[in-house]
């Protein structure tokens, strides 16, 4: 996964299996990568986290690696994990309870954000932007040159 970073916005839509085309820019590098090996778990902001397999085992690691006090979290995250995997078809299943956390009934927004991406209820998303544009811009934005 070493050089592959997931940007951009792709509108996409659930089916009534609950299961989601996976856009081809993302699938043709995803393939390449991790042969379609993927973890899906929840976001605490309401959407999903959709992690190639090796940044999602990076992730969990060090999940592992906190203090008890962290418990509440690792539960969050690992304890909703769920590893998908993408099909011939290029489609990926959301389970009833990732979709039912996230709001995700059928309009969808999947939000490239680095090394992983971010599966969300498109109006969900809206409300999200709008307050996130509406606060003050952090101190560690406010400073680069657009």
């Amino acid at each position: 996964m070493a050089g592959v970073v997931f940007q951009g916005t792709s509108a996409l839509t659930l089916d009534v299996k609950g299961r989601l085309n996976v856009p081809s820019r993302h699938r043709d590098a995803l393939m390449a990568s991790t042969n379609g090996q993927l973890t899906l778990t929840k976001h605490p902001v309401g959407c999903l986290l959709l992690f190639p397999r090796p940044a999602w085992e990076t992730f969990r690691d060090k999940l592992l690696a906190l203090p008890m006090s962290a418990d509440g979290w690792r539960r969050v995250f690992i304890g909703s994990a769920v590893d998908v995997d993408i099909d011939s078809a290029g489609r990926l299943h959301v389970s009833p309870e990732l979709r039912a956390a996230a709001g995700l009934v059928k309009d969808l927004l999947l939000l490239g954000m680095g090394q992983r991406l971010e599966l969300w209820d498109a109006a969900r998303y809206a409300a999200h932007e709008a307050q996130t544009m509406a606060g003050e811009m952090p101190d560690a934005i406010k400073d680069f040159v657009f």
